[in-house]
């Protein structure tokens, strides 16, 4: 427990698709004064996300889909390049990310390795998300992914060479924060 917050009331504003809450507040200052604030915080739950590589091949898999805030925020056509991802549903980061990488890009892995976490948009969206790696091959591919139906999705599946991955951040092409991240990550740490 942090002593300098003292949450005075929640106020549930929507719970439609996920959880929208007003948080009302109390905040101890650095000079001794408590101040009252007021938040909106949207809790979707946490994620996972991963990069799928290919050190032979020198390529990583991503995913092509709509999304709706990007077409409404100025996306002309709202498709959005990015990692493989999922919500937790009651599971930990490795099962899940396992079970989103086989439904989204038709993948089975052998491996996955957690390389770090990250909140994603601390000030108003609880979730954390679980970064992960994994090497992947022809013969780990049993189907060709593209999302569930029933979850309304149509991701398409991508192969490109790391180089060209990065070079669609700086035309601008990858614009998906987590994406970005697992590029560079691949790029730091000379994974391919």
């Amino acid at each position: 427990m942090n002593d300098r917050i003292k949450i005075k009331e929640t106020q549930l504003l929507s719970d439609s698709w996920y959880v929208l809450n007003k948080v009302t507040f109390d905040y101890l200052r650095k000079d001794n004064t408590w101040e009252t604030q007021i938040r909106e915080v949207y809790d979707r739950g946490n994620g996972a996300t991963i990069l799928l590589y290919n050190t032979e091949r020198k390529t990583v898999i991503l995913t092509r889909q709509f999304r709706i805030p990007t077409y409404l925020n100025g996306n002309t056509d709202g498709m959005l390049i990015e990692a493989c991802a999922g919500l937790l549903e009651k599971e930990n980061p490795e099962d899940c990310i396992r079970r989103e990488t086989e439904e989204e890009t038709g993948y089975v892995l052998k491996d996955v390795r957690k390389v770090f976490e990250s909140y994603m948009s601390p000030g108003s969206v609880t979730e954390i998300l679980y970064f992960f790696v994994a090497e992947y091959s022809k013969d780990m591919k049993i189907s060709d992914g593209g999302g569930l139906k029933k979850e309304q999705e149509e991701i398409e599946v991508l192969e490109v060479s790391l180089d060209e991955a990065l070079a669609m951040i700086d035309t601008g092409a990858i614009k998906d924060g987590k994406t970005i991240m697992l590029l560079q990550y691949a790029r730091l740490k000379n994974i391919l």
